[in-house]
């Protein structure tokens, strides 16, 4: 058995008793991919754990065409949560559609308004979420459990893909066959909103495409951070 399929082998059995100890239980997709490993996973196996994502407004097109890929190969509807349009129209009005260059404080608030927000009420009612991090992604992410506790949501969180690598990724979705984002292919190995991501070069670090205009300590959308500090707290 091949180091990789160790690791499938230990994701499935995660991913089964979440379901079954966890439920109601979410993954939250950024529709990336890792996050079309989970899904295959998910779907294939029919485990009961809702799948949704945040339509922040921001989107590529070609993140939101992996949606249709979704339902066409899995018959699989994705949930979507949006922002509140007037407190979008707010901030927009008070700082300009783009104002998340000008500052860290304004791209954070940014997040918060597209992200954060709409991510608390998808957990309403939840007993644990799932994400597709990995310790590799960032620095930010490098002590990153498979268990913790997020107390911010009073929930458990899963990364059933903390220890996996890129290779490993890769190697899974072109197995399985499973569709990705075409963006991934044209240098974009993390993907967020439009205007806060580009394709990077060779060598740079793969999240070096996010909020580039920042230092790495910051490039956190605060979906995965608590009063400032990301949550890694041990199970």
């Amino acid at each position: 058995m091949s180091d990789l399929d160790i690791k499938i082998d230990a994701t499935q059995v995660i991913l089964a008793r979440i379901a079954t100890d966890f439920t109601p239980a979410v993954f939250a997709s950024s529709l990336a991919a890792e996050d079309m490993v989970l899904t295959d996973m998910i779907l294939r196996t029919k485990l009961p754990i809702g799948i949704f994502t945040l339509e922040t407004g921001r989107l590529h097109k070609e993140t939101l065409g992996i949606i249709e890929r979704i339902k066409d190969k899995y018959q699989y509807d994705v949930a979507l949560f949006r922002p509140e349009p007037a407190v979008v129209e707010t901030y927009v009005k008070e700082h300009g559609l783009n104002a998340f260059y000008d500052s860290v404080e304004l791209r954070k608030e940014c997040c918060r308004i597209r992200k954060v927000e709409p991510l608390h009420r998808a957990l309403i009612g939840k007993k644990a979420w799932i994400t597709g991090q990995r310790r590799a992604q960032s620095t930010t992410r490098s002590e990153l459990e498979v268990q913790e506790q997020d107390d911010a949501h009073g929930m458990v969180k899963f990364n059933p893909l903390a220890d996996w690598s890129e290779g490993d990724v890769w190697q899974y979705l072109r197995t399985n066959k499973v569709p990705y984002n075409p963006l991934h292919d044209k240098g974009y190995p993390s993907i967020g909103c439009e205007p806060c991501t580009r394709s990077i070069q060779p060598g740079e670090d793969v999240r070096a495409g996010r909020w580039w205009w920042e230092n790495p300590e910051s490039k956190e959308c605060g979906l995965h951070i608590v009063d400032g500090k990301l949550v890694r707290m041990k199970s």
